[in-house]
Formats: C-alpha cells, sequence, structure tokens
C-alpha cells in the first residue's frame, strides 16, 4: 500500500504546506504557543491524504498500460488489487478534504480543489500535451495556497505565488514524459528555462521582500544544483534510466524550493525545518518509487 503512496513525494507536498504557511506570515503572529501546531497539524494531514490519494488513483487509472509498460507497480504485478487500491484512494482524499475543512471552511475548498483537479489529471489530463502539464502543476500550486490558507486573508495577498509551483511541475511533466521511451529535447529544453526562470523569480522576491538574501540564495544554489545536473545528463542522453532521475531530482528539488520561499519571507528556522526534510525524502525514494 504505501507503495501506491508514493512516500518521498508525500514529503515533498508537506514541505508545500510549510512553505504556504511561511508566505502567510502565521508563525509571526503573536498567539499562545499551542495555537500554532493544531492548524499545521490538520493541513499537513490534508496534503498527506490529497497527494496520497491522488497518487494512487493515477496508478488505477493506468492498470492496464502499466501491465505493458511498468509491471513492476503495485496493480499490475498483483501486490494489490484495484478494487482495494481504489478504496485506499478515495478514503485518503476523504481525509485530505476533511482535515483542511476541520480547520476552516476555505481550507476545506482548497482541498476540494485539489482532489478534483488531481482526479481530472489522473484520468485524462496527463494525457494532454499542453493541459496536462498545467493540470499537474495546478495540483501543487493549490498545494502551496492550502498552506498559505492558514489565514485566509494571506491568501488574498499572496494567491499569485502559486503560479511559479505551476511552472516548475509544468516542466517536470514535460520531462517525465520521456520516462519510459526516452525524451524528447526539446521538452528538456523547455524545462531548462522553466526552472532558470522560477529559481530566478524567488531570489528576485527576496531581494523585494526584505527576506533572507543570502540564505535564499544558497538553497537556491543547492535546489539549482539537485536538478540541473540530471537534468543536463538527461539532455545529453535522453534515455529513459536518465530521465527518471532527472524526474525524481525535480520532484524531491521540491524541498529545497519550499525552504527557499521560506527564507524568502524572512523565516530562516522554517527553511531550515523544511530542509531537514530533504534527508527523510531522499531516504524513502530509496526505498519507495518516486514517479
Amino acid at each position: 500500500m504505501l507503495q501506491l503512496m508514493r512516500p518521498a513525494n508525500i514529503v515533498t507536498a508537506i514541505a508545500d504546506i510549510l512553505a504556504g504557511i511561511a508566505i502567510s506570515g502565521f508563525f509571526l503572529l503573536d498567539m499562545e504557543k499551542g495555537v500554532y501546531a493544531q492548524p499545521v497539524i490538520l493541513l499537513c494531514l490534508s496534503t498527506f491524504g490529497l497527494y496520497g490519494g491522488g497518487v494512487v488513483f493515477n496508478d488505477v487509472f493506468d492498470a492496464a498500460l502499466d501491465r505493458k509498460e511498468r509491471p513492476e507497480r503495485p496493480i499490475p504485478r498483483g501486490a494489490v488489487t484495484e478494487n482495494e487500491a481504489s478504496l485506499l484512494g478515495l478514503f485518503l482524499l476523504v481525509i485530505g478534504i476533511g482535515s483542511a475543512f476541520v480547520w476552516q471552511v476555505s481550507s476545506g475548498v482548497i482541498a476540494t480543489a485539489i482532489a478534483v483537479a488531481s482526479l481530472i489529471y489522473d484520468k485524462w489530463g496527463k494525457h494532454q500535451s499542453i493541459i496536462g502539464p498545467l493540470n499537474m502543476g495546478l495540483c501543487r500550486g493549490l498545494n502551496l495556497l492550502l498552506g498559505i490558507s492558514v489565514i485566509p486573508l494571506a491568501v488574498q495577498q499572496w494567491w499569485w505565488i502559486s503560479i511559479l509551483p505551476i511552472v516548475y511541475i509544468a516542466a517536470i511533466t514535460l520531462i517525465s514524459r520521456g520516462e519510459v521511451h526516452g525524451g524528447n529535447k526539446n521538452h528538456l529544453d523547455t524545462a531548462i528555462v522553466l526552472y532558470s526562470a522560477v529559481i530566478l523569480s524567488i531570489l528576485y522576491f527576496a531581494w523585494k521582500n526584505g527576506g533572507q538574501v543570502l540564505a535564499s540564495m544558497v538553497l537556491l544554489l543547492l535546489f539549482a544544483a539537485m536538478i540541473f545536473r540530471p537534468l543536463f545528463i538527461a539532455r545529453k542522453e535522453p534515455v529513459g534510466k536518465n530521465i527518471g532521475k532527472a524526474v525524481k531530482a525535480g520532484v524531491i528539488g521540491l524541498i529545497l524550493m519550499n525552504a527557499s520561499w521560506a527564507g524568502a519571507f524572512d523565516q530562516l528556522y522554517l527553511a531550515l525545518a523544511i530542509v531537514l526534510l530533504l534527508p527523510i525524502s531522499i531516504g524513502l525514494g530509496k526505498l519507495f518509487a518516486v514517479t
């Protein structure tokens, strides 16, 4: 069951939530310490359910194709039936939506939108050349927005920041299309441009917003090293194995991107806390599939 849920990826989704909370300024509010814990736990539980449920249904909808192209996945190899996987996916999505509504209605609405967007991608969007990457990116953008929604008014102020995760994940989705049969160099070149735009945008925002520019720069350099190295290798030799490594680096690299957001909003301690999720995600990535 855990293999269906992509545990390493779920850690990156939790990083999205923490970055969104940093952007909202929630931890800068003058409140009793106990008040901070409840929404953080609920929203992290929400993204756990939403991301887990989304990737489980991805495998359910892809079961027939995976029997030909990815027989190592849990459903094709008989580790779990399609019905069992569907029930697990539904259970996780209900937890994801319910946890968000427990905190507040606006968070619940965003969580519902994430669930709908992920199911649309799993069933239909992934097969569309242009809409597919944007659809997948929308799921991540909304996930960051879910973290920001810890303070409803912050959503109105910072909603547009969710555009950058959409761009970044769209790039990863473009890359991933060559994971089975080999990559398209035009897709890889486009991903390089989109990655660069995201990094420069966060760096500019750190400078403009009066955040931790030096810390953000260091985190972004680490982020760039992590995602560009395998991508350039894949561009040089666009075979399935290299494409898979580039996709994996792009997904796990989201943790460093989210840490950079926390630094850009002058919350270095939270940025460091997010960075600590990186070895956890990498470790899980060695045990469970990322793509």
